[in-house]
């Protein structure tokens, strides 16, 4: 078995390889057709352009494994058929599924290192994609003066040369200078000139022979005033140094490209996840805090409280914080000590600069030793924090209850006012009773309950001063407000959820593509088994069917996850789970030797519908 496993194994890995290389290509093509006009013809250096293809082999190569391994089983198995060693493997007492074993194993392993690939190396390669493409992009195209043609690639500067003797010499020289931004008012004119880079080709010095100068003063005046100065400056020899910084290649940082997904691993993922979990909850949870100001009537005798699982979150994000701040706060302090005992160290003269590095890492081992409680500080704050959270909630009914006490109160002593400057009517006596009466339980504030008779009372003010018409406009103002509020909230939360279902798409392809290498390799295996045709020409053409598939699925898939249409997991895993049945479908047929692509048995098929279809028709009519 030993012998037919490595037969087997030898005959795919061969042909995996060579279309493994052949798929990276085409796709490295593909892609580098899109940047074709940014990249090229700049003027770079041949192992720049090496190093930008090499990073854009390894990031395309999770999508050519899948490809590769369905177009190599294709093969292998194809040829298998083709010369009847499948035939004599099935006489020998071994079934197809056994034949799958070997390779089944080396799919399995290489789906493993596509996942490691996925993970760990391929966002490293694209952050340094992004930093050498964006760089390309930014640098100027390459210095190619060309004769009658007018040259803008020096910034503020357009030089006409009418003939080129060679790549120095030049001759019939015209010079714009555009520097100040008035147009066309210096220009130089030259009979002949020398183009010489310098300094690591950083500067260009070109010197003009037997010219003219001509430079017109800046207008400051309209229309009507005198024209303005013009110059005119006859040489013999004159130099013009031209700074070429914009043709150089400038490495930004990679930090710029931090916050991209493409480059972060599953742990990194998971973190921006939670991040934007505590920012739409955070929003979340001051909006429902800031909107019941915007309720004065709604909330008198009950508050507009966040749901129990936001207040849970928000407390949690807070303590973490708080950790974070005070651990942060207790290494500097440390770091400082250590820094300032090496410095008195150092300047006692006690060891030399390398001791001091060495020591400054011991202090800082000893430090972090002899504080046992940085090491739980952020589970003791955390505990802390929840115990004042709990009593905080406990007492929300209690405190809700005063805040309404003091605001009836003060409305009692508005109310109380109001009846002062009220003229006396025919009922005095009793209006004085009922002012006496608010007074004095304005001062006591014991009783917060209404009789019939103050009711009466506070209503006939609030009639008279015409309240309800303004109370319903400060309402439909607040409700106004409200609403802008909440458009703005749910713009910045829709924001946030697009962005929180692309990280998750990130996170979940990972698997995804390196999974679809095992669904492609029970879709070729099968098939090549049925079709019994190795070479180029039948697989491939099912291999490119298949990988269009795949590729159509896979993009409607995320297509639905980011636009929230369906789950993230199920729109990355729909072009896996389509195509899954497939191959067990083929592998049932191929196990029972079905010929489904030769064509006699579609003949036949059809066939026996048409004689049966002409017998019924014959029997209707007789």
């Amino acid at each position: 078995m030993k012998k037919i496993d490595k037969l087997i194994l030898g005959s795919f890995i061969g042909p995996f390889f060579l279309t493994f290389v052949v798929v990276d290509f085409i796709l490295l093509t593909v892609n580098m057709l899109k940047y074709f006009d940014e990249i090229f013809g700049k003027g770079l250096s041949f192992w720049i352009y090496m190093e930008l293809f090499s990073y854009f082999v390894i990031s395309i190569s999770p999508m050519a494994l899948p490809l590769a391994v369905l177009l190599s089983a294709l093969m292998t198995f194809g040829n298998l058929g083709e010369h009847f060693e499948l035939t004599a493997l099935k006489g020998a007492g071994i079934s197809l599924v056994r034949a799958l074993v070997p390779i089944g194993v080396f799919v399995l392993l290489l789906t493993v290192a596509a996942f490691l690939s996925n993970n760990y190396l391929v966002p490293k390669v694209n952050l340094k994609t992004f930093g050498l493409l964006y760089d390309i992009r930014m640098k100027s195209p390459a210095l190619d003066i060309k004769e009658g043609v007018f040259y803008n690639g020096i910034p503020n500067y357009s030089i006409k040369v009418n003939k080129k003797l060679d790549e120095i010499r030049l001759n019939d020289i015209i010079i714009y200078n555009h520097s100040e931004g008035q147009g066309n008012i210096n220009v130089i004119m030259a009979d002949s000139g020398r183009m010489e880079p310098f300094f690591n080709d950083n500067y260009m010095k070109l010197t003009l022979y037997s010219g003219v100068s001509y430079e017109e003063s800046r207008s400051q005046r309209g229309i009507s005033e005198k024209p303005v100065d013009l110059s005119r400056t006859t040489f013999s020899e004159n130099q013009i140094v031209f700074d070429l910084a914009s043709f150089q290649l400038n490495r930004t940082p990679e930090d710029l490209w931090s916050t991209n997904r493409s480059i972060k691993n599953i742990a990194q993922l998971k973190l921006g996840l939670d991040s934007m979990n505590s920012e739409i909850n955070q929003i979340v949870y001051y909006n429902f805090l800031n909107t019941e100001s915007s309720y004065p009537y709604f909330t008198r005798e009950r508050k507009l409280t966040p749901p129990i699982e936001v207040v849970k979150r928000k407390e949690r994000d807070d303590s973490v914080k708080i950790a974070k701040a005070v651990l942060q706060k207790k290494t500097e302090e440390n770091i400082n000590l250590i820094a300032s005992k090496a410095l008195d160290s150092l300047n006692q003269g006690s060891y030399s600069d390398k001791d001091s590095v060495s020591t400054l890492g011991k202090e800082l081992v000893f430090e972090k030793d002899a504080n046992p409680d940085l090491i739980d500080i952020n589970k003791e704050i955390s505990n802390k924090e929840i115990v004042v959270s709990v009593d905080t909630l406990g007492n929300l009914e209690t405190t809700g209850q005063k805040k309404n006490i003091n605001r009836k109160l003060l409305k009692l002593n508005r109310l109380v006012s109001d009846l002062d400057s009220i003229t006396l009517t025919s009922d005095q006596g009793s209006n004085i009773e009922i002012q006496d009466s608010l007074k004095k339980t304005a001062s006591t504030q014991i009783s917060l309950t209404f009789s019939d008779e103050k009711r009466a009372a506070l209503d006939s003010i609030i009639l008279k001063g015409d309240y309800k018409s303004k109370a319903a406009t400060v309402g439909m103002n607040n409700a106004r407000t409200i609403k802008n509020n909440f458009s703005t909230k749910l713009t910045q939360i829709d924001a946030l959820e697009r962005e929180f279902r692309r990280f998750e798409i990130a996170w979940y392809q990972k698997y995804t593509t390196a999974f679809a290498c095992i669904v492609m390799f029970m879709i070729g295996a099968p098939l090549g088994a049925i079709i019994k045709k190795g070479g180029l020409g039948m697989p491939v053409l099912l291999s490119i069917i298949f990988f269009i598939l795949f590729y159509m699925l896979t993009i409607t898939g995320e297509k639905w996850a980011k636009e929230g249409v369906t789950n993230s997991v199920f729109g990355t895993w729909f072009s896996n789970l389509v195509l899954l049945p497939f191959g067990f479908f083929f592998l049932r047929q191929a196990r029972k030797d079905a010929r489904l692509f030769e064509p006699e048995i579609y003949v036949d098929f059809f066939k026996r519908i048409k004689a049966k279809f002409s017998y019924k028709t014959t029997k209707t009519r007789s």
